[in-house]
């Protein structure tokens, strides 16, 4: 019991530790902390410190997270696993139950602060391009299913990751992991391989992108500065920014802020007992992500500090655990190449359809790219992409598309991701 405690301890202390990291060094900054948590978490999970478990106790797992007591039980019992098992299915079991509870509290928190009256009023500056990134997503995203069903496992699964990171982000992608049922190691292997993929497209955009969509699509009409440009910039770049947030004058709104998000997990539970014939994390997570959205809504709710850095802190914690329980000697097999075609396959067969698209309805160059760049990297990339483009009047447009994203990043992946499991 106590390893486990020190263990559920250790969980929540060390991603305090890489955000003072990529605080301190520039370098890790830039490399991200999604991406160290996800490093540490498959270095925890493989340098033996977490015991394993026998191949009996992973033959009756079965693909599950961790074993009922009563099974459990049982097969101690027939001497067919030892007590070493018991330890090891405690740990997954607890591991299990922090990856079901963290993502429910993490994503109204990150909902909190968003201003989405300000942002849906903006929306129209980009709106055309908007909308054609989601036509192509769904598209091309579909398409792969059909193509790489048969390659790579839970296809359907990950075809709603897919489209929900390529829509909102990192966070989304966690809630779907959750809403789905996504087993550790294909998420491991999805986000992975998705960050591989995007940092070469990132790269792209930074450096000879602007020229190459510049010399296919019209060019940009430049617009009088709404006088919000250099607020929504700041606003942006405080996404990651987590300095002060457990200050005297913030800890007790955030506390608030939680026990707002433990009360809308509360109500979506509730909620998910009254619809039995669906999945129940499916309900929770769309009925937390709409509660969120009508809570954002609340003057002083939408006011608390830092409420979407708590939300993130949580998701660095999510990110920690799912990658100690992922198995390398799994996520690094052969049976994963499909899916790193089926995501390669997505990044730019999206692209190609997308400039296509913006073609035929002469969406100038800069907004495709900066709508793109919301949807596929999320809302903090849209500054950095602004400056490759010299063209700060994008901002808003990117951030506020970025916006919207999160907000309907959930909604689209559980549908999508159903619709395609009955092909």
């Amino acid at each position: 019991m106590i390893g486990i405690i020190l263990l559920v301890l250790f969980y929540f202390t060390f991603p305090l530790v890489i955000i003072y990291l990529c605080k301190k060094w520039s370098l890790l900054k830039k490399i991200g902390s999604i991406v160290l948590a996800y490093g540490f978490g498959l270095l925890l999970g493989s340098i033996g410190i977490l015991p394993h478990g026998s191949d009996a106790y992973h033959l009756a797992l079965m693909g599950r997270a961790a074993l009922p007591d009563t099974e459990m039980q049982a097969l101690l019992d027939a001497g067919t696993i030892t007590q070493g098992d018991s330890y090891v299915n405690s740990i997954a079991s607890t591991q299990d139950l922090l990856v079901s509870i963290i993502v429910p509290l993490s994503f109204p928190l990150l909902l909190f602060s968003l201003n989405i009256k300000r942002w849906i009023r903006f929306a129209k500056d980009g709106f055309v391009s908007m909308i054609l990134a989601l036509i192509s997503v769904i598209i091309i995203v579909s398409s792969g299913y059909l193509i790489f069903k048969h390659t790579v496992p839970d296809s359907w699964k990950v075809a709603g990751m897919l489209v929900g990171v390529y829509t909102g982000g990192t966070p989304n992608l966690v809630s779907l992991k959750v809403a789905l049922g996504v087993d550790p190691n294909l998420f491991v292997m999805t986000s992975t391989y998705d960050m591989i993929v995007g940092a070469f497209t990132l790269i792209f955009f930074l450096t000879i992108g602007p020229r190459v969509f510049r010399a296919i699509l019209p060019p940009f009409r430049h617009i009088e500065d709404s006088g919000l440009t250099e607020e929504i910039l700041e606003e942006a770049e405080s996404f990651e920014d987590f300095s002060g947030m457990f200050s005297g004058s913030r800890i007790i709104p955030l506390l608030k802020a939680l026990g707002l998000a433990v009360s809308i997990f509360i109500v979506s539970f509730g909620f998910s007992l009254l619809i039995p014939k669906i999945s129940q994390m499916v309900v929770v997570i769309l009925s937390i992500t709409t509660l969120g959205i009508l809570a954002s809504l609340i003057n002083w709710i939408n006011k608390i500090e830092k409420t979407f850095q708590l939300g993130m802190y949580f998701i660095l914690v999510f990110s920690f655990i799912v990658a100690s329980m992922a198995d390398l000697s799994v996520i690094f097999s052969i049976g994963f190449l499909g899916l790193f075609a089926y995501i390669t396959y997505a990044y730019l067969g999206t692209l190609i359809l997308h400039i296509l698209l913006s073609k035929i309805f002469r969406v100038n160059a800069d907004d495709f790219l900066i709508t793109t760049t919301a949807f596929v990297f999320s809302p903090p990339f849209v500054p950095v992409v602004a400056g490759a483009l010299k063209n700060k009047d994008v901002i808003i447009t990117g951030i506020t598309v970025g916006i919207i994203g999160y907000v309907i990043g959930n909604y689209l992946g559980v549908g999508l991701g159903y619709f395609l499991k009955g092909f």
